[in-house]
């Protein structure tokens, strides 16, 4: 079969190759593809296609390998002559569809969660909680290219500080303060607790600063676990009866995925595009001179201390944002919530969508968080949840050595390293043109 194939011409292998590709993942994600027809009215769809004991229908397969084939040839080249229109325009009028289709995208994804079903909603919420926690880590190491292994942290702050002053079960704090005052009162909490982690360790570097982030981030879970602090934070036992975010019109719990992953495209957006303001501020470019070379930039006049507690600090408030719905959409919190392992997920789901690029941290936590799963959370493939961190190293030793910008990389960090390719290009290129014009000669 496979000298079949490698004799075969490299088109026609590579359609098979999409053809098998795409009736797998389409037998494997059942689940969640016949929960997503449901949600679009499309009971008929799913019975064509499936089995109602389980498992893809042979009728079904021939249809979606017909599919496979065929859209491709249909759309694939519109799309391409569409890019290259938009692409083809002046700077205003580009700016200016880019706009457009970016409010349309986004009015699209607040209508999307009326039409998916309940495990849809479900596992894209919790998708949307950790792109929260990836977007502002990808601030403090993506951008500040400050290593830290403790940003767990700044999650449980924002959960627990939640828990403490809305439960009515606290036992440490009487009033219970409505969800939107708590989570002004969690953004400053979270941002002086960065500011305490930050502060000592801001002036070490490689090695040492990732351990000390990672011994700050476990005394804090110790903190919240131990008997002496038990009167505020419970201990062991945790936090339970944590009320929903009442909105008015209605309250966001998490026996409603819907309105749980609305809130949570609420405050990606916001994340969003402070992570893209940010980027491209004076201090966006200051945290990018720090990571390329930290002495260079305090010789070039940045204020590396105060610059890099600003990082610790924005991290610290988006990883809040997502502790704060946690706590609400769980209903409870505890210790064994906040383990080390989170923040090398969190990591992990950086590195592998691209270090210092949005997009890229969004693909990432789609791809890690979506299919395989968080630390606690169901992906898509479920059945592989028992190998889940086995996948989870290997795809990382596999970027880190065949893809080390990440699937979506930034521009500027893929020259970084790049760089010697980059100028064996050029050295090469400078030979041929010098070699061309001795001949002229």
């Amino acid at each position: 079969m496979g000298g079949a194939m490698h004799v075969l011409p490299k088109k026609l292998r590579s359609h098979i190759r999409n053809v098998v590709l795409t009736v797998l993942v389409v037998s494997v994600l059942e689940t969640f593809l016949t929960d997503l027809l449901e949600g679009f009215g499309l009971e008929v769809l799913t019975d064509f296609i499936y089995y109602k004991r389980g498992g893809l229908e042979v009728v079904g397969a021939v249809l979606i390998a017909v599919l496979a084939l065929l859209v491709p040839f249909l759309v694939g080249t519109r799309i391409t002559e569409a890019k290259q229109k938009v692409v083809s325009l002046p700077t205003d009028e580009r700016r200016r569809v880019n706009l457009i289709l970016l409010v349309v995208g986004t009015g699209l994804l607040f209508v999307l969660p009326f039409f998916l079903g309940k495990i849809t909603n479900e596992l894209l919420a919790n998708v949307g909680l950790f792109v929260l926690l990836a977007l502002g880590l990808n601030i403090v190491v993506g951008l500040a290219g400050i290593l830290d292994l403790g940003y767990v942290a700044f999650f449980a702050v924002g959960g627990y500080t939640t828990a403490v002053l809305t439960s009515p079960n606290s036992p440490g704090f009487s009033p219970e303060l409505p969800w939107p005052l708590a989570l002004i009162m969690v953004v400053v909490l979270t941002g002086i607790v960065g500011l305490f982690i930050g502060a000592p360790v801001i002036r070490m570097r490689g090695d040492y600063l990732a351990i000390v982030t990672l011994g700050f981030g476990e005394i804090i879970r110790l903190l919240f676990l131990s008997d002496w602090l038990s009167g505020w934070f419970g201990g062991a036992q945790g936090i339970t009866n944590i009320p929903g975010v009442n909105v008015g019109i209605a309250t966001v719990k998490g026996t409603d995925p819907r309105s749980v992953f609305l809130l949570v495209l609420i405050f990606c957006a916001i994340a969003i595009y402070v992570s893209w303001r940010l980027e491209n501020s004076r201090l966006g470019r200051a945290w990018m001179a720090i990571r390329e070379d930290e002495d260079v930039a305090e010789a070039m006049g940045v204020n590396t201390t105060n610059t890099k507690l600003m990082a610790f600090v924005v991290g610290a408030v988006l990883a809040s944002f997502s502790g704060a719905i946690f706590s609400a959409k769980v209903g409870s919190i505890f210790p064994t919530s906040f383990l080390m392992l989170v923040s090398i997920i969190i990591l992990v789901v950086v590195i592998v969508g691209g270090m210092g690029n949005i997009t890229g941290v969004i693909v990432g936590a789609l791809v890690l968080i979506g299919v395989l799963g968080g630390p606690k959370q169901p992906g898509l493939l479920q059945e592989f949840s028992q190998f889940k961190l086995l996948i989870y190293g290997a795809l990382l030793v596999w970027m880190m050595l065949k893809r080390p910008e990440g699937l979506v990389p930034n521009v500027r960090r893929t020259r970084e390293l790049h760089q010697d390719e980059f100028l064996q290009d050029a050295w090469l290129k400078g030979e041929i043109d010098t070699g061309d014009q001795e001949d002229v000669q």
